[in-house]
């Protein structure tokens, strides 16, 4: 836990081998981007779907 609150609220990559094994992301900044990504998903749905 004391990498993710080391991030103070942003996305934090763990590395292992000098490559990111893990990504931690806080809740708050998981929701909006997935608020984000649906916003996006109605603005570029085909029009045969909407």
């Amino acid at each position: 836990m004391t990498t993710v609150a080391a991030g103070d609220g942003m996305a934090v990559a763990v590395p292992n081998s000098n490559e990111p094994a893990i990504y931690c992301v806080p809740a708050k900044a998981y929701e909006e981007l997935m608020d984000l990504v649906e916003d996006m998903e109605l603005v570029f749905r085909p029009a045969n779907t909407r």
